[in-house]
């Protein structure tokens, strides 16, 4: 079991530190809670997940850095001001509480879109649902309960349902790295009953995009004061972090891509970060590259965008049994993007969903039983400048973790060479290959193609990138895909 008596002991000996008062909650809400982006309800009920809302309220503490993150990211951070706040957060466990696997993931909600959104509970359902996790996603960052006065267009809490979330307040970003961890203990605390009464063995903290960019802050600076979670999960990170200050940085800010901030090397628990084509270039955390040690492990996914058609359409339709026909059906590239139109059909592979899936289990192993995850391989740099990706004669990308859409293609699938409005350019591209092409690559067709395919997800789940659970569904996806390529 947890050490759950030593960690809340912990906590109260840094009071006068870093933490306030506990904070009230109030909840489960009546009603349904909002949350942006994909609803894998099929899944969620399947495996008979409940969900709830919770509304919690108290004081947050904000950090103070004396001078800016460090490259090396060995921040010495100390606790500065005090602002009162109500935020909420929204549970998805077992109902059968005695199917609680005793992992708790908590998500750093995205508001990259300038909604509260799960990006990685869309990832990921599939797996959370199966093996008995229980996730909760918490509201941190002020864009997603109270918006932002310079934005033309905002779909944050209040302004979505005012009635259900007017009384919502937040002091700012600067507080939400405790508002966050304030959130996750109220979680793992089983008199608080969010988790049935269960208390967790072990508690991940997970984010993607700007919650990545977040929680690289929350590891360097508030971690080492706040010392609550086993691990963490960063999915998709620039080469910047999030300013402990909360103090906002736009992409057309120069400082955006300035940082080269690493994560510290004396990290105090393990720490796993996933990343694309899109987040290595585009997103420069290049520049924070790392070699991996007993504690830290980088993981980049070759033919992987930033976020692609599985997780914009396929991951809400994805349940066991879902058919490969009607999963491939959902992957297939669009240049249409949340109501944006991009230059070229976005990123169709699902490459980065099934390895995502298996880094959380990888990280789950790694700070149950101390077996860390295998090594992977960094994505290939080309001689060049600007810094950009080494590529194979059809023009895919070198290096990286492989999977059967790169070992056996159908269409080039890349993190790169996107262009439209707003931040369509993070969604990557899809071009497919030509008859000429896939002919050479598979002369007896579908027979040679399923060889190749099969061969390749094999590999990949001896080598741990992909989960054997999901190798069934990945073959029947193959196929499907290669009818739909030469329907």
């Amino acid at each position: 079991m947890h050490r759950l008596i030593p960690r809340f002991a912990a906590l109260l000996l840094l009071v006068p530190l870093v933490a306030s008062a506990a904070p009230q909650l109030t909840g489960p809400l009546p009603g349904q809670a909002f949350l942006g982006g994909s609803n894998p309800a099929a899944s969620m009920a399947a495996h008979d997940y409940s969900e709830t809302e919770y509304f919690f309220s108290g004081t947050a503490t904000s950090y103070a850095l004396a001078g800016g993150m460090p490259d090396d990211g060995a921040a010495s951070a100390t606790a500065a001001d005090k602002a009162p706040f109500t935020s909420r957060l929204i549970v998805r466990r077992p109902a059968d509480t005695s199917k609680f696997n005793g992992i708790l993931v908590v998500e750093w909600l995205n508001v990259s879109g300038l909604t509260d959104a799960a990006p990685d509970f869309g990832y990921l359902h599939r797996h959370l649902l199966r093996d008995g996790y229980a996730w909760v996603g918490i509201s941190a960052q002020q864009a997603g309960v109270d918006g932002m006065a310079e934005m033309p267009v905002n779909r944050h809490l209040k302004a979505v349902n005012p009635e259900r979330y007017g009384e919502l307040s937040h002091p700012g970003d600067a507080f939400a790295f405790d508002i966050f961890t304030q959130g996750a203990q109220l979680a793992a605390d089983p008199a608080t009953g969010i988790l049935g009464g269960a208390t967790p063995d072990q508690v991940l903290a997970i984010g993607e995009s700007q919650s990545a960019f977040a929680l690289v802050t929350y590891v360097n600076a508030v971690d080492p004061l706040a010392a609550f979670f086993d691990g963490f999960l960063i999915h998709a990170r620039g080469g910047n972090s999030l300013p402990l200050d909360g103090v906002r940085l736009g992409r057309d800010d120069p400082r955006f891509y300035a940082g080269r901030h690493r994560i510290r090397d004396d990290v105090r628990v393990p720490v796993l970060t996933v990343q694309s084509e899109t987040d290595v270039v585009t997103l420069e955390s290049v520049n924070a590259r790392q070699a991996d040690s007993d504690k830290l492990r980088l993981w980049e996914i070759a033919g992987a965008a930033h976020a692609d058609t599985y997780l914009l359409k396929a991951s809400a339709l994805d349940h066991p049994g879902v058919a490969g026909a009607e999963l491939a059906a959902a992957l297939q590239a669009s240049d249409q993007v949340m109501g944006m139109e991009t230059a070229l059909p976005v990123n169709a592979g699902p490459q980065q969903h099934y390895i995502l899936q298996a880094a959380l289990h990888q990280l789950r192993n790694w700070v149950v039983s101390g077996d860390a995850p295998p090594v992977a391989p960094r994505l290939w740099l080309a001689d060049t400048a600007p810094v950009t990706l080494a590529v194979d004669e059809l023009g895919q990308a070198l290096g990286g973790i492989r999977s059967p859409w790169t070992e056996a293609p159908l269409a080039l699938h890349s993190g790169l060479g996107q262009s439209g409005e707003g931040f369509a350019f993070l969604f990557g591209t899809t071009a497919p290959l030509s008859a000429p092409q896939l002919q050479a690559l598979y002369p007896k067709g579908l027979e040679d193609y399923m060889a190749a395919f099969t061969t390749a997800t094999d590999a990949a789940i001896a080598a741990g990138f992909i989960l054997p659970a999901d190798r069934d569904e990945i073959l029947a996806l193959g196929e499907a895909q290669y009818h739909l390529a030469h329907d």
